[in-house]
């Protein structure tokens, strides 16, 4: 049984340790903190197992009445089990709630793992950000659903 619940500053440092294992460019823990004691946009979601290890996360800015997502990492040990699925949709519930009217997001152009569930959940093709990844220069396609 996986439990969805509000990030907090407490859980910082777990979950640096998955974006540095997930990532190629990851956040900075100083990111993480800013994220949740300063940015007042900001609202992080994770996913703990039954025994309350932190397996995964998913961040989004809720600015007027567009959510943008940030970022959303498993660890590799529990992905394919539906954790970011899950992490997704208590996102999106979450910005619906917040009456946000759309919600956007950019993936890597060969992540078609992460597209594809973007795609099922009802994401769609926004168009391309040229050599938005600053470790390789890979293109970034920004993908979007209505609310």
């Amino acid at each position: 049984m996986i439990q969805y619940r509000r990030m907090t500053s407490k859980d910082v440092e777990a979950v640096y340790e998955i974006e540095l294992a997930t990532f190629s460019t990851p956040w900075t823990l100083d990111s993480f903190h800013y994220e949740m004691r300063e940015n007042q946009f900001s609202h992080y979601l994770i996913a703990e197992d039954v025994a309350g290890n932190i397996i995964g996360f998913c961040g989004m800015w809720l600015v007027i009445d567009a959510a943008q997502i940030t970022n959303v990492a498993v660890v590799e040990t529990a992905r394919g089990q539906g954790i970011g699925e899950g992490l997704m949709r208590e996102a999106i519930r979450i910005a619906h709630e917040a009456h946000m009217d759309v919600m956007s997001l950019e993936v890597r152009v060969t992540n078609t793992v992460a597209q594809n569930l973007y795609r099922k959940l009802g994401f769609l093709d926004g168009g391309i950000r040229k050599g938005y990844y600053t470790d390789n220069q890979e293109d970034a396609l920004v993908m979007w659903v209505n609310l």
